[in-house]
C-alpha cells in the first residue's frame, strides 16, 4: 500500500520553530493534556524516531566531521523521514493513536530550504514520493525572537556541558532565515498552522496550547 493511500484514524500534530523555543518541553504537556481525554499519544521526533532514523540523526549532528554537502543533508533528512513514516508514524495513524513529532517535513522547508538555500521545489519533489499526500493534520509553530532562542540554547549547553550541534553552531543570520520561511508557510497554510508565542513564560505558553488543543479536541468530537 503506497503512503497516499493509507487510511488512517489518529491525527498527526507537528511541532516547529528554531532553536530554543521549547518544543520539547511543550511536546510532553501536550501529551499529558491529550491522555486526559483518553487519547492514545505516540511521542516521537525527527530526524529520529527509530533505531535507523536516529543513527542518521546522528551524522546530521555530528560537529567532527567534514562540511556536508547541502543535497547530502536533505537526502539524509528525507532517508531518516522514510523510515520513520514507514515503521512507526504510519503504523500508529492506522491504528488511532495521535502522533505528535517533534519537527516534521515543514523543518525542511525551513532549514534545508530557507536556511541554505535549496530548492523549495527540489523538497517538495521529495516530500511526495516519501510522503505521498500524507501531512500533518496540524503544525504548531512556536515562533521566537532568534537571538532569545539561541540565548536559551548557550545557557542549556553550559548548564548541562554539552557541546552545540552542528545545525545549533550556526550564525543568526542562518537562524533569522528559517524564522522568516516557517511564518512565511504559517501565512500560506492557515488551516494546518496554529502559532505560538514561545517567547512567554511556560505557563502561559501552555495556556495557548491548552485552548489550541480544546479546540481540536472539540472539532473531531463533531465530525
Amino acid at each position: 500500500m503506497s503512503v497516499s493511500s493509507v487510511p488512517y484514524q489518529g491525527k498527526f500534530i507537528s511541532l516547529e520553530g528554531g532553536e530554543g523555543a521549547g518544543k520539547t518541553t511543550s511536546r510532553a504537556y501536550i501529551s499529558a493534556f491529550l491522555r486526559q481525554y483518553g487519547i492514545t499519544v505516540l511521542e516521537t521526533r525527527e530526524p529520529g524516531g527509530t533505531e535507523v532514523s536516529e543513527a542518521i540523526r546522528l551524522l546530521l549532528l555530528n560537529t567532527h566531521l567534514p562540511p556536508m554537502q547541502v543535497d547530502t543533508e536533505l537526502l539524509l533528512m528525507f532517508a531518516a523521514r522514510n523510515e520513520h513514516l514507514q515503521r512507526k508514524i504510519i503504523p500508529a495513524l492506522q491504528a488511532g493513536v495521535w502522533v505528535i513529532c517533534d519537527r516534521f517535513t515543514d523543518a525542511t522547508y525551513a532549514y534545508q530550504g530557507d536556511g541554505r538555500g535549496l530548492s523549495q521545489q527540489r523538497i517538495a519533489a521529495l516530500e511526495t514520493w516519501v510522503q505521498g499526500s500524507l501531512r500533518p493534520d496540524y503544525t504548531f509553530l512556536f515562533d521566537l525572537e532568534v537571538a532569545v532562542g539561541m540565548q536559551r540554547v548557550k545557557s542549556r549547553s553550559q548548564q548541562l556541558g554539552d557541546q552545540m550541534d552542528r545545525f545549533e553552531q550556526e550564525n543568526l543570520a542562518f537562524f533569522e532565515r528559517i524564522r522568516a520561511g516557517y511564518l512565511k508557510r504559517a501565512q500560506q497554510y492557515p488551516d494546518q498552522y496554529r502559532v505560538i508565542d514561545a517567547g512567554q513564560d511556560v505557563a502561559q505558553v501552555q495556556q495557548q496550547l491548552a485552548e489550541i488543543l480544546q479546540t481540536i479536541i472539540l472539532d473531531g468530537s463533531t465530525e
